[in-house]
């Protein structure tokens, strides 16, 4: 399955992601300088604390590919445990006395300058990097053969770690539960935050027991349990739609992500440009030669090649 086969594959991202930290909203080794923390204690590590504020942080700066993954109760879970670790790292590291010094000082004076430089560049490229309807329109119609697609369908689900939770859940639903809440609620799928959501797909892309069961499905139908590698799923099927050219409106998003970084790439060269014509430059190209190993090969004397040319003396007899 496309989507359901990431997951471990994110759930692992997601965690090396908090460890690292995105901005280290966690006590940073139970320091006392740091002032009032914001929200409710989530955590107590040692002398330290994690609070939701700190988490919402930490949410917040994960990239949007793991945003989802996060939302979820198992991903939840797995974030905040990775944060305990690392509140637990800079503790002990604070013990070590490895959280001081000139090297740790210059590496904070250079993130420290990158990420202003990152700020400045994204409030500029963001503002002027826009894509107009025409451009997307242009675009599609310039390129329609991208955007052939075979029948597919549209579904969501619900994914469980036992057979005993999937039959409660699907008592729920017989009952009049609501689909898309029982699925925020309770799947483990980073699909949980969108309701289940799995979006369109064709033949091939989904694991063999999914697919079966979600292609038996009338529109609007929900399917009993069924068991695959990753679970047990409960699957509504969203829509069906048949082979051809995908009209603009359902494809303006895939659009959008193909021509913004072009755009942005134009945005940044007319920054550069723009900055450079008000200051004053000087490169001084002897000293970048010294720099690195490959340093310029010295010029060839003009006159050798003129002296090798010349004819050898006659010997004297």
């Amino acid at each position: 399955m496309k989507i359901i086969t990431t997951t471990k594959l994110i759930t692992a991202t997601l965690c090396m992601a908090a460890l690292v930290g995105c901005q280290g909203g966690s006590n940073s080794g139970g320091s006392k300088s740091e002032g009032k923390k914001e929200g409710k204690v989530l955590a107590e590590v040692n002398s330290g604390t994690i609070t939701t504020g700190d988490f919402e942080r930490e949410l917040k700066n994960l990239p949007e590919y793991l945003k989802a993954m996060a939302d979820t109760p198992q991903g939840r879970k797995e974030m905040l445990d990775t944060i305990v670790i690392r509140e637990l790292i800079l503790q002990q590291a604070s013990k070590d006395g490895l959280d001081k010094g000139p090297e740790i000082e210059e590496k904070l004076q250079d993130l420290r300058k990158r990420l202003i430089v990152e700020s400045f560049l994204k409030k500029k490229v963001e503002a002027d990097s826009k894509v107009s309807d025409e451009d997307l329109k242009k675009f599609y119609e310039q390129n329609k053969d991208k955007f052939k697609a075979g029948e597919q369908i549209k579904a969501s689900h619900i994914l469980v770690k036992t057979e005993a939770e999937a039959k409660d859940i699907a008592a729920k639903l017989k009952s009049g539960g609501n689909f898309e809440e029982l699925a925020k609620k309770s799947s483990v799928d980073s699909s949980a935050a969108k309701g289940g959501d799995l979006g369109w797909f064709g033949k091939g892309s989904m694991v063999p027991a999914f697919e079966k069961a979600a292609l038996a499905l009338k529109e609007g139908q929900i399917s009993d349990v069924v068991k695959s590698d990753f679970g047990f799923h409960i699957i509504k099927l969203t829509g069906k739609r048949a082979a051809g050219i995908r009209p603009l409106e359902e494809v303006k998003d895939q659009i959008k992500a193909a021509i913004m970084p072009t755009k942005q790439q134009e945005i940044f060269q007319k920054i550069k440009d723009e900055l450079k014509k008000t200051a004053k430059i000087s490169i001084k190209e002897d000293v970048l030669n010294t720099i690195g190993g490959n340093k310029e090969e010295p010029k060839a004397d003009a006159k050798k090649p003129a002296e090798a040319a010349k004819p050898a003396a006659p010997e004297k007899k």
